[in-house]
């Protein structure tokens, strides 16, 4: 079953900024690029990159997890197609997720969870980053060093303290070390430095360094 950008488009009307159509256009072209990059099967990745958000708003809503709500909808929307590509669709959906199982089993998911995980990093990532901030009301800044990143792992997320330097210490900072391809983790090392420079300069300016 071949799906087009523009009938995958339709499914996202009405997304925030950060998990938008633009967001699925990135991560479909990063996760084209790593499938033929690791020999990957074009076919699975590209739909899967396509439909992996589908619902998105509407499971956190619920109160359901994005990935596996998006996977659900795709297996029914895909029912006509030949079984184990829908299933091998339907996993990489599932588990593209950073926090929660599955964990991506397939090459094909791999690739879509590295390509999902790349477009948290770098000059996307910071944009992103402060664009949910924004939107949920985060003080801009807070001091790189007052993180905690051992306590949030224990404790977990609290909200009322969150701002995008937490988010780059407690989650973004790791991303690199999540991924599977080696073509991942080489865009990644890029995007990280720069991820990561760009903090410190945060950090630098806000105190007056700079």
């Amino acid at each position: 079953m071949q799906l087009t950008v523009e009938q995958a488009q339709a499914l996202y009307a009405g997304s925030d900024s950060v998990h938008d159509f633009d967001h699925i256009l990135r991560v479909l072209q990063l996760a084209e690029r790593i499938a033929a990059l690791e020999g990957a099967d074009s076919s699975v990745v590209r739909t899967a990159a396509l439909l992996h958000d589908w619902g998105r708003a509407e499971a956190e809503s619920l109160g359901e997890d994005h990935a596996a709500f998006a996977a659900g909808r795709a297996r029914r929307f895909l029912q006509d197609a030949e079984s184990a590509w829908v299933e091998a669709v339907v996993h990489a959906i599932a588990a593209h997720r950073f926090r929660t199982l599955p964990a991506p089993q397939t090459l094909e998911a791999q690739c879509l969870f590295d390509a999902d995980k790349l477009d948290a990093l770098g000059a996307v990532g910071v944009a992103r980053a402060f664009a949910y901030g924004g939107a949920h009301n985060q003080r801009l800044w807070a001091p790189l060093d007052s993180v905690d990143r051992a306590r949030w792992d224990t404790e977990g997320d609290d909200p009322s303290s969150h701002t995008p330097v937490h988010e780059f210490v407690v989650k973004l900072s790791r991303l690199k070390e999540r991924l599977y391809t080696s073509s991942g983790r080489a865009i990644a090392d890029e995007r990280h430095r720069f991820m990561a420079a760009f903090f410190r300069r945060l950090d630098a300016e806000v105190s007056g360094e700079l």
